[in-house]
């Protein structure tokens, strides 16, 4: 057994890799990374299988229009998409393996929407995301990381970025979204109803961040002060000028987001040019956040905090599931992600939505997920091409049960007829959410999209370290949904009106959210890391 990454480790990668599944690395599927853009020339880029010099980031674009019109340059002066794209797929050359990604050999594809700042424009992003939707099937891109947000005002029902990401999933690519970084105001208190856009939106898979307190076992393992919780407070007017807010469970589930080590851009340009700096922005201007693993630049590592780091997390277990399993759709490849997430104690459902990556669970069940599956197939028909496995995973020597169910809107379903019968929610052009019907209070199947053998919660509960279908209720101090109205530990959002840390972003505005809550903390000393650093001895390591 060779050393690989704590992330890896953790979050069940390096299991399915030595033992359920070798092999496993994420080969021949692409990643796009919508971001700062990514650092080409760093040695977590090149091949994962071998000491050739092949890089996998097989196509890069800019959208962004900086000053002195430097639209073309897709390397990244800010640092954030690089750490990303490395936490997705960076190859464990560096350190013995120490960073590395979720899916090693992962092709990726950079599309900078993000400035040298980190910020970016909402038509940016629409210019990447139909740039996926017209070639995804050049590049064979399962999968799309958005670790940026911008304010949920607008109901996913507009959202024009929301609408684009719907479009792709329909399409069959599965969209991978940061929740935000906005669970705890300037005093420390709960903040419910953070949820970032494109976060909000049904059909991504909208991830919170958990702190592993740098151990592989998950026993003790939190959800992340910072981490946006739910339900999403994006709202449309009703045919009386009222407000209707969506008011969806969210996030759908967390992963590991909390003082990561992973690649560091070196910021330079090919060009001198104002908009660029002899190091990464956030490095230049927050030098602790550098690891001190390698003196090379092209092996430089560096910490950062944030839902951006956990949804990359996430990204790559998708790529790993689609690689056991090409022909998962993503409603699919989101069902196998909640339903063998591990239910974190102490943490309501608006914090952790099912529970928190479980790799191997996911990959184990991908692998059994019948491949002649179509919109056609009949509701109820079997699933899997095998029994299903114990629902529960060992990692580092801790036994944790399976969430066993979904998150769906504004409420769950739980049964094992989740995994062992077909469901039309599974399709294509469908939500998860659809087949539940609200009327009178009570929450029910329509028999069309799910089967009677799933269970529907009638009442708003949630687990707090048991299944999804125990525990008690989402927040202590009671939610008030039908009236606009959210109340959670003392804090108070109404009528849309969001609270943060007093940070404000105009609506047009997108802002990577690790930024904000990493740059304060920083900015009060950064405290000694979690995650333990291991110091690079200058040669690859291969082989992994």
């Amino acid at each position: 057994v060779r050393t690989l990454g704590h992330v890896s480790a953790t979050a069940g990668a390096d299991v399915v890799r030595r033992l359920a599944s070798p092999g496993l690395d994420g080969t021949g599927i692409g990643i796009a990374v919508l971001d700062s853009g990514i650092d080409d020339s760093h040695k977590v880029f090149r091949d994962g299988r071998t000491d050739s010099s092949q890089r996998r980031i097989v196509f890069e674009r800019s959208f962004v229009g900086t000053p002195g019109n430097y639209a073309g340059e897709t390397k990244d002066p800010f640092g954030h998409g690089t750490h990303v794209a490395s936490l997705a797929a960076g190859n464990g050359r560096v350190a013995g393996g120490s960073y590395i990604g979720v899916a090693p050999n992962a092709s990726l594809i950079n599309l900078r929407v993000l400035d040298s700042e980190g910020k970016g424009t909402v038509s940016s992003v629409l210019q990447a995301l139909d740039w996926v939707l017209s070639n995804h099937r050049a590049y064979n891109i399962r999968v799309v990381n958005m670790s940026l947000g911008m304010p949920a005002i607008d109901s996913y029902r507009v959202d024009p970025v929301c609408i684009a990401v719907r479009r792709l999933v329909d399409a069959g690519v599965v969209v991978v979204a940061a929740a935000g970084n906005n669970g705890k105001d300037a005093d420390g208190q709960k903040v419910y109803g953070q949820i970032h856009s494109p976060g909000n939106e049904p059909s991504a898979v909208t991830v919170g961040a958990t702190n592993t307190f740098g151990t592989d076992s998950r026993s003790d393992d939190a959800v992340a002060s910072y981490s946006s919780r739910g339900p999403t407070r994006s709202r449309r007017l009703d045919a009386a000028g009222r407000p209707v807010y969506d008011n969806l469970l969210k996030p759908d589930l967390v992963a590991p987001g909390n003082k990561l080590v992973a690649a560091q851009a070196e910021g330079e340009c090919p060009v001198s040019h104002e908009d660029c700096g002899a190091k990464n922005y956030l490095v230049t201007n927050n030098p602790q956040m550098e690891a001190n693993v390698s003196s090379d630049d092209s092996r430089a590592q560096m910490f950062m905090s944030g839902t951006s780091m956990a949804a990359p997390v996430v990204a790559g277990a998708a790529a790993l599931m689609l690689q056991a399993n090409p022909r998962l759709t993503p409603n699919m490849v989101k069902a196998l992600l909640m339903y063998t997430a591990q239910p974190l104690s102490g943490f309501n459902t608006f914090e952790q939505g099912a529970g928190q990556l479980n790799i191997d669970g996911a990959v184990r069940l991908a692998r059994l997920v019948r491949t002649d599956l179509t919109n056609a197939t009949p509701l109820g028909a079997p699933l899997l091409t095998a029994q299903p496995p114990d629902p529960q995973t060992t990692i580092a020597g801790h036994t944790f049960a399976w969430s066993q169910g979904l998150v769906m809107n504004h409420t769950f379903a739980h049964g094992q007829e989740l995994i062992t019968r077909y469901q039309r929610i599974y399709g294509t052009g469908v939500l998860i959410s659809d087949g539940v019907l609200i009327s009178d209070g009570v929450l029910i199947s329509d028999g069309v999209l799910i089967s009677d053998g799933v269970l529907i919660s009638d009442h708003i509960i949630t687990s707090s370290g048991g299944r999804i279908d125990e525990g008690g209720r989402y927040v202590p101090s009671g939610v008030l949904i039908s009236d606009g109205v959210m109340r959670g530990d003392g804090v108070l959002i109404s009528d849309g009106v969001l609270i943060s840390d007093g940070v404000l972003i105009s609506d047009g505005v997108l802002i990577s959210d690790a930024i904000a809550r990493a740059l304060a903390v920083i900015a009060n000393g950064m405290p000694t890391p979690h995650m333990s650093v291991v110091p690079d001895n200058g040669k690859d390591y291969i082989g992994y």
